[in-house]
């Protein structure tokens, strides 16, 4: 298993695999908002009535690490030690779950998480997104259903939960600015009811779906 490290291979795989999505004409749209503006229940809704296909950049950094792999080894040791896995280490997983699903229509939710992701996303895939979907809440709405969701969860309490809203104010908010400046983000009042919200976002991908995506 040494091509986890072994440099000129793992830079030919990524050239491979930009090649690869090239050909398969991969289409994706980033998903982002704030802790409980309700990103995951609209990501499920997305793929039921449109059949994309949802990639959380978190849940695959879990899986790697839950397969023992080498990789999920050197990710493991990073977290505990407080360290930011290396954009390009979660971007190499993206690629990976993208070749390997027969879709090609893919939603990528919580990530680019800052300025660092997007720019290494689009220059490792040569991908672009369609468009950024961005689930816009208060924050004391936010903060009332993370509250109110609390089933015994570390990181819904108060504090911690003011702290994510920080982070993803100052780290998140400036990549939805960049590709408003591009006219790429379509904004949801997430604000709203869950139903409401959906049709909110169903007009949006019925347009995106005309265009032939």
């Amino acid at each position: 298993m040494g091509t986890v490290v072994d440099a000129p291979k793992a830079a030919y795989t990524t050239m491979d695999a930009v090649g690869r999505l090239k050909e398969k004409g991969v289409k994706v749209v980033f998903v982002l908002g704030g802790p409980g503006s309700g990103k995951g229940t609209q990501c499920a809704n997305i793929v039921r009535v449109f059949g994309f296909t949802h990639l959380s950049a978190g849940d695959l950094l879990r899986a790697e690490i839950k397969s023992g792999s080498e990789n999920g080894t050197m990710i493991q040791n990073m977290i505990k030690e407080g360290k930011i896995v290396p954009s390009e280490v979660t971007i190499k997983l993206l690629e990976k779950a993208m070749l390997e699903n027969g879709n090609d229509k893919f939603l990528i939710d919580g990530f680019p998480r800052n300025e660092e992701n997007r720019a290494a996303f689009e220059e490792v895939t040569k991908i672009e997104p369609e468009f950024v979907l961005f689930f816009d809440c208060p924050e004391e709405e936010m903060e009332r259903r993370l509250l109110g969701r609390n089933q015994g969860r570390d990181d819904d309490n108060i504090e911690t939960i003011r702290k994510r809203f920080k982070v993803f104010l100052e780290s998140s908010l400036p990549v939805v600015d960049y590709y408003n400046l591009k006219g790429k983000v379509r904004k949801v009042d997430a604000a709203k009811p869950i139903d409401d919200v959906f049709e909110s976002v169903k007009v949006i991908f019925s347009n995106f779906s005309k265009k032939g995506a």
